[in-house]
């Protein structure tokens, strides 16, 4: 006799849903072509011409969530993990097809060494102020 008493096993709980492991999603695959773009904070942007992603049948349900979440705001690769409770490798995977496919692109913020010195900055508002 089973767990259950009727001759099957349960192995996970009625209310967790489906269970799909990470690398399913992602096809057995850990890196993309622009995996060395995304980084935690890089901004993922939908492209105007994405419209409908879900009548692309090459697209996954999690794809299809990413080019909605960054419809309406540009969100990060972090802000996506959350959102759509991923790992952070898995949305990198994801958000690497639909750069190759053209729906998102990716922006990276300015690394804190090319930003201006506070000094600098403040000298520029004390100059102002001055005027």
């Amino acid at each position: 006799m089973s767990a259950d008493g009727q001759g099957r096993s349960h192995w996970f709980d009625d209310e967790a849903g489906p269970v799909v492991r990470p690398y399913a999603m992602t096809r057995g695959r850990t890196t993309s072509a622009a995996q060395h773009r995304l980084d935690l904070i890089a901004v993922v942007v939908t492209e105007p011409h994405a419209d409908d992603p879900e009548d692309d049948p090459t697209l996954s349900p999690e794809h299809v969530d990413i080019v909605e979440l960054c419809r309406g705001t540009s969100q990060t690769v972090a802000e996506l993990s959350a959102e759509l409770d991923l790992p952070i490798g898995v949305v990198r995977v994801l958000v690497g097809d639909l750069v190759e496919s053209q729906l998102v692109h990716v922006n990276r913020p300015v690394p804190p060494a090319e930003l201006p010195d506070e000094s600098i900055l403040r000298d520029v508002i004390n100059g102002l102020r001055a005027l």
